[in-house]
Formats: structure tokens, sequence, C-alpha cells
């Protein structure tokens, strides 16, 4: 079986070289999306990150295929349907890093509840250490709204009690005997928002919750609220995000992923290249409004980047690979 890898950084590839010895692996930098003249009816195996989009016409390349490893938890970047129509097993990191991204998705509520970032440029660009228009607020006694329950949304709710708020989730599979554990509980997605001062998504993103925040139910966050999103962009409509900060529904938001934030590029780019999609296109310049806006702060997809949480995907992509070469896929999401 032949296998090809995407790899970002070098010693990812001598990490996997390693713990894959004697495989048939061939390591290409980048994303699949660089080589879309590349045909090979030996691969067998294709091994991702979450920037390679894995469709119809990447799995034409790949007419072989009998195996996904997405190095993620999330799948939404690769065609499920597509997948299984063919008998090719997509295979996922179930959970790598719980405290990871929940430490990162805190660290965005200190960053905005203190102004952080605002104090930070303020002292870089001018020089001044004037505490004028830098009052932030206290978490403790704080309502904060977690979405998902899950490894991720557990690890942060412990943080959030640990910072003495009150703690409200929403999950369609409620963990009762968690929530009595943890002191939390569970109420309807409108109650969390008319009631949460904080909101933190820690969903996967697929039909159902595309755009579960909306122009229809952002009337029913409680005004002054904040946004954390460390999930998927595609949680959040882009344009209900601006209204809600225009109209001061929101007052602000921590934001480790937007919609169509795979695209965003330089200016001239936007501007000049013809895009195959006008909705998206719109998207990525109101990606430019949060961009530019005071109270928001934009980071780019990186909650999961420690080293830590990287060699333990690795190590589970390892084995998923492990596996799919003796036909016993483990860890696969499109059964």
């Amino acid at each position: 079986m032949k296998i090809i890898s995407f790899v970002n950084e070098e010693w990812e590839k001598e990490y996997l070289s390693k713990h894959l010895a004697g495989y048939n692996i061939k390591f290409l930098n980048g994303i699949l999306q660089d080589y879309a003249d590349l045909k090979d009816e030996e691969v067998t195996i294709l091994s991702v990150f979450v920037h390679s989009s894995v469709g119809e016409k990447e799995m034409n390349q790949f007419p072989n295929l009998k195996a996904i490893i997405t190095r993620s938890t999330g799948f939404d970047h690769i065609d499920l349907d597509e997948a299984k129509k063919r008998g090719i097993s997509v295979s996922n990191v179930p959970t790598y890093g719980e405290n990871t991204v929940a430490e990162y998705a805190f660290a965005l509520v200190l960053a905005l509840s203190r102004r952080i970032y605002e104090a930070y440029a303020q002292v870089l660009k001018s020089g001044s250490f004037s505490t004028d228009g830098l009052r932030g607020f206290d978490l403790k006694g704080k309502t904060i709204g977690v979405v998902g329950t899950g490894h991720i949304g557990a690890h942060f709710i412990r943080m959030a009690k640990g910072f003495q708020m009150t703690v409200v989730a929403y999950d369609i599979y409620r963990n009762e005997q968690m929530a009595t554990e943890l002191g939390f509980k569970y109420v309807e997605f409108d109650e969390l928002l008319n009631m949460s001062d904080i909101i933190s998504l820690h969903i996967p993103y697929n039909e159902q919750t595309h755009h579960i925040i909306n122009k229809e139910n952002i009337n029913k966050i409680k005004k002054g609220a904040y946004l954390i999103n460390t999930a998927r962009g595609g949680l959040v409509e882009t344009q209900a995000l601006i209204l809600a900060l225009e109209q001061g529904i929101l007052a602000g938001a921590g934001l480790d992923v937007v919609e169509e934030e795979g695209s965003m590029g330089g200016d001239v780019e936007i501007l000049i290249d013809e895009h195959p999609n006008p909705e998206a296109l719109q998207t990525l310049l109101a990606n430019q409004y949060l961009i530019d806006h005071p109270r928001v702060i934009i980071v780019p997809h990186n909650a999961f980047n420690t080293q830590e949480a990287i060699e333990r995907i690795l190590n589970t992509t390892i084995e998923n690979i492990k596996n799919a070469t003796e036909d016993t896929p483990i860890n696969v999401v499109n059964k």
C-alpha cells in the first residue's frame, strides 16, 4: 500500500518516518490543492490536515484510495458521502487537545475581559501607559454559556468554575452526571443565549450546526455579551456577527476561526481575482471588518497548536494509518 502524507514542518516528516518505518510513504509539503495535477493510482491511503479539502475531484486523483486519515478532530473538509460511496473510510483524531484548545479559548476570554490586546497595542504604538479606556470586568460571578460539552467543552467548564463563574451549557446529548460533578446546568440554546455574559462554542461543524448563531437568533443574545469561537467558522453567520457588533448586542468577540478563512489573502487578490462564489466573497470582505474592529480579536486557527498536542495528533495518526493498511480502520467517522 502506498501512502501520501501532507506535512507542514520537517520534524513532522521525521516523526512519522521514524514511527512508520517500513511503510511505503511519500511526504508532500503544503496542502492537497497545491497538487491539482497530481494523479497516482498506487495511492491507497491519504493523510491530510484541515486545510486540505478532499472532495470528488481530489478523490479522482487517487482512484484506488481506500482510506483518508485526517490529522484533526473536525472532518468538514472531507466529503464523507462521496468517500462512503467509493468505499473509502475516513478516520479522524477523536481527541488530542481538550486542554489545549480549552486553554486557548480561555486565553481569549481573559484577553477580552481585561482588554489585554488593546492595552498592549497602546503601549506598542504610542508608548502611553494611561489606563483610560482600558477598564475591564471580573469573571467571578459572571455567567458563561458553553455550547458543546464534549472533551474540550468539559475542560473549558472546569476552568470557568476555577474562576468562580456560573456555567450553563447546551448540548443535544446531555451528560447529567458530569453536570452534577462539575457544577453546571444544561439549558435550551435560546436560554443560553439570553442569560450568558460570555458564549463559547465547542461543537463540530455539520449541516445541523451550520450558522447555529444567525440573524434570526442574535437578538436573543444578552446585550453586551462576548462570543468566543475556537471550533469552526461556519458555526457563526458572519453577517449576523457584524450586525450584533454594530447594534451593541455583542460587546466583542474572540475568534480563532472565521468563515472563508482558507481563502483569506491579500486585498489585491480578493479584488482582482474572479471569485466563484459571490456570497463567499462578501464573507471575505466582512472578515476584514472583523479584523479592524477594536473589540474583536482574530487569530489564525491556532488553538490546537502546541508541541504536546501535535505529538498526540501524530501518534493517533500513526495508529490510524497502521490499522488502515491492515484493512481494519479505526476512528472511522463515515461508517
